[in-house]
């Protein structure tokens, strides 16, 4: 059988720890044979990111500006038990947060659902596509600690040399500090994101922050997204969908009654957080979508869980693992189907989308993981290894 001709090369970033063996197993088993894939590859894993000063981070960043599309694997965000376990030179950020902030734009996150496995809020029969803004809060802020008493102040410098300062706070002895901040510019990116989502995929679209408390920071994400509403208003109007703005807890509690089906825009830690939750609840945080759009178009698609390392512990002793590879199948096929729409490659898209189901109707078929196994109604089947899961997509594609 002839392979499948790539014209442009996807950026591809490997990753760390289990995922990183299931990235070159679903290489093997289910892209290789079939595709003459073409990547520029980059190597993310931690080790590698030590030995260049985490320069890898930047030059794939970049690199996925240059071509448009990539695909990437888990990573570790390192803390101090990773900092003596890979004795690193320092504590590396997040390359997450690294290329985010390089390419900006907004990552949407949506569950992988599958007939049969129930979610374990009963009521949630639809989808809940979780947009998070892809720029600044938390993931460019700097902390430091302080040891005595004293005063903290926020002071800005502004190029015509005019000062703003405030006082953060007066402390009583040894204290921890942050300074977040954000770009309007990025704001009005994410909310032009969200709601052209909206409109193309046909869904309401909710936002949440906590402007009564953060009075300025939030209340200046709340005023873009009302400014820049009144320019999809018109088209909203037109396919009778709704943009619905509440504070974050209201939003939690709504969500849990919901029966889903719409988008949920959160600033950029609230969307870390509650894509982590809605994943789970409707399975397992390996059947979750992600991808990352940049206003350009520029595209990365990835796996929206950790490195599993639980399970990488154990494949190291030599013992097999049921580590679920849905995510990071789903991530490749994202990715495939972007470049083959860009080159114009249409049996590079029809690969794609023939994985994708064959990786669902493996799990409909009763092979699956053993995060899912314990989710099926009726009569549960016996979790498979990962190596079995693969295989059984892989008889799939063939049969």
């Amino acid at each position: 059988m002839e392979k499948i001709k790539m014209t442009t090369p996807l950026v591809e970033m490997d990753g760390d720890e289990m995922t990183r063996i299931l990235w070159q197993m679903i290489k093997d088993e289910l892209l290789l044979p079939y595709i003459d894939l073409k990547t520029e590859y980059y190597d993310l894993g931690l080790e590698h990111r030590n030995e260049t000063d985490d320069q890898v981070t930047v030059d794939s960043a970049n690199a996925t500006l240059k071509y448009g599309v990539a695909v990437k694997c888990a990573t570790i965000t390192p803390n101090a038990a990773r900092m003596t376990e890979y004795n690193l030179k320092e504590m590396w950020k997040s390359p997450n947060g690294t290329i985010r902030a390089i390419l900006d734009g907004t990552v949407f996150r949506a569950p992988i659902l599958v007939k049969g496995i129930v979610p374990y809020v009963k009521n949630w029969t639809k989808p809940i596509t979780i947009a998070r803004h892809a720029y600044g809060d938390v993931y460019k802020s700097v902390d430091m600690y302080t040891t005595e008493p004293g005063t903290c102040t926020m002071t800005f410098v502004g190029e015509s040399g005019d000062t703003k300062t405030l006082t953060v706070q007066k402390v009583d002895g040894p204290a921890v500090w942050q300074g977040a901040h954000n770009k309007e510019k990025s704001i009005r990116s994410f909310a032009r994101a969200c709601f052209q989502y909206a409109i193309d995929t046909k869904q309401d679209l909710w936002f949440s922050t906590k402007d009564t408390i953060a009075k300025v920071y939030d209340g200046e994400f709340k005023k873009v997204f009302e400014e820049e509403f009144e320019s999809y208003k018109a088209k909203f109007d037109e396919l009778g969908i709704t943009y619905f703005y509440t504070l974050i807890d209201d939003a939690v509690a709504r969500v849990i009654r919901s029966q889903g089906g719409f988008i949920w825009a959160c600033k950029n830690y609230d969307g870390d957080v509650m894509s982590d939750m809605v994943s789970t609840a409707f399975g397992s945080l390996a059947m979750m979508t992600s991808v990352l759009v940049a206003p350009d178009g520029t595209t990365e698609f990835e796996a929206a869980h950790g490195t599993v390392t639980k399970h990488y512990y154990r494949y190291l002793k030599g013992e097999q693992t049921s580590t679920n590879p849905m995510a990071t199948i789903f991530a490749w096929t994202g990715a495939l189907k972007k470049r083959g729409q860009l080159d114009k490659l249409p049996a590079l898209e029809a690969f794609a989308d023939r994985l994708e189901q064959a990786s669902l109707d493996t799990i409909r078929s009763g092979i699956m993981t053993g995060d899912l196994s314990g989710l099926v109604e009726g009569e549960r089947p016996a979790p498979v290894t990962s190596e079995a899961f693969l295989k059984a997509i892989r008889a799939r594609m063939e049969a």
